[in-house]
């Protein structure tokens, strides 16, 4: 089954940076035991017309829509009355689930106002879904072969009726033993477009369903199967990795939630290496990621931060004309001679671009990235390449041509 989530609520739209919908995030989370896929994300504002309109496009398009938001006493919460529109059924007064907020109040030692009588109306024939840890009640609508269900937006009594209601509802409506379960493969070294060119054909595939995710130097290709037992999900799973490992080959440093940074230590232990870092731009990025990992400090020689190029120049006395690659490698260069030892690493960056030198006193290595304007995120893109093709060098892995930027 497909499945949309709509989240309601005009402070969501805001804009204002504390304010953050991790409610779809969590209800995607546990959807993947049940055998429903959420395949539409939907927010929309306090409007009982758009609230409206957003279910109904989803109801034709999805067979299980979730919302959550909505559903308290005041004049902005339209939840219920946009659901109601939506599936052309009036809201009725459900007695018990007034009687049980009234209890709630009592028990509060609070005068309950009449505006709380509206959270008791529900579309007529749904299903009401109790709420024990708040006063906002939920309820399910089956429509049409379809279902809407509706849950508070406060995070703790939306995780409590999702856990206890929406999901055994689900489970019984997909099938007990349907799932979808996930496998991510993390690659390093390669950006996304080139591995598109590898594995374009199978990001077709409907089940599994094979995408990527681009990060800052890094990139994941997400592999999801929909079965009936967990057995039958892994049996997708498996072939269509065999085929994605064997196209992709030394690219795939891990897997899940393994961070490069384990994949980059894990070489330097294997190879019984140390490595040393120059860094100017990044405010040492680098060194901060290595030493976060366990057993990352012991494995460095040494790690510099300078504040910028400039002072890299100056500090190393290097010619102003060298361009970022020739300026990342002299550094590696003369950082590998001063340690005489392991691996050497130096990253550059400002905003006119960034330079990757490595060498392990052998063989150097080096990565630009050109780009115009001030680029935020490049102490994380450059940082994650220099433990990647450290990664490569060590396990001599496979190594492909720099991307151009657009």
């Amino acid at each position: 089954m497909l499945a949309e989530i709509v989240s309601i609520g005009e402070e969501l739209l805001s804009g204002d940076s504390d304010i953050v919908d991790t409610n779809s995030i969590y209800i995607t989370k546990e959807l993947r035991g049940t055998g429903v896929r959420v395949v539409y994300k939907t927010t929309v504002g306090d409007d009982e017309q758009r609230i409206t309109d957003v279910i109904r496009l989803a109801l034709s398009r999805v067979d299980v829509i979730i919302t959550t938001g909505g559903l308290g006493p005041t004049v902005d919460d339209m939840t219920r009355q946009g659901v109601a529109n939506a599936v052309g059924r009036k809201l009725v007064l459900h007695q018990e689930l007034l009687d049980d907020i009234a209890a709630k109040f009592v028990k509060f030692g609070s005068r309950m106002t009449d505006n709380n009588r509206m959270q008791a109306m529900i579309p007529e024939g749904a299903i009401p879904i109790h709420n024990p840890v708040g006063t906002a009640p939920g309820f399910i609508v089956e429509h049409e072969g379809k279902v809407i269900l509706s849950v508070p937006g406060v995070p703790r009594e939306m995780k409590y009726l999702v856990e206890h209601s929406v999901i055994p509802y689900l489970k019984e409506k997909a099938g007990a033993s349907g799932v979808i379960k996930n496998r991510v493969l993390r690659t390093a070294g390669i950006g996304e477009s080139l591995i598109d060119e590898k594995i374009g054909d199978l990001e077709k595939l409907t089940n599994p369903v094979v995408g990527l995710a681009a990060h800052a130097g890094q990139t994941d290709i997400r592999i999801a199967a929909r079965a009936a037992t967990e057995a039958e999900a892994d049996t997708l799973i498996a072939e269509v990795e065999a085929e994605i490992r064997r196209r992709m080959g030394s690219f795939i440093y891990g897997t899940d939630k393994e961070p490069l940074e384990h994949a980059f230590i894990t070489a330097l232990q294997k190879a019984n290496q140390r490595v040393a870092i120059l860094e100017a731009g990044t405010d040492g990025l680098l060194r901060r990621r290595i030493e976060a990992e366990p057993g990352g400090s012991a494995l460095l020689i040494s790690a510099e931060a300078l504040p910028s190029v400039e002072a890299l120049r100056a500090s190393n006395g290097l010619d102003t004309n060298l361009n970022f690659k020739e300026l990342a490698e002299s550094a590696a260069a003369a950082l590998w001679k001063k340690v005489g030892t392991g691996l050497a690493i130096a990253i550059v960056t400002d905003e006119a671009g960034t330079g990757i030198g490595l060498t392990d006193g052998k063989e150097m290595r080096s990565r630009t990235y050109a780009y115009g304007g001030h680029q935020v995120e490049a102490p994380e893109w450059a940082s994650a390449w220099g433990m990647s093709m450290g990664w490569h060098l060590l396990t001599k892995a496979e190594v492909t041509p720099p991307e151009r930027s657009s």
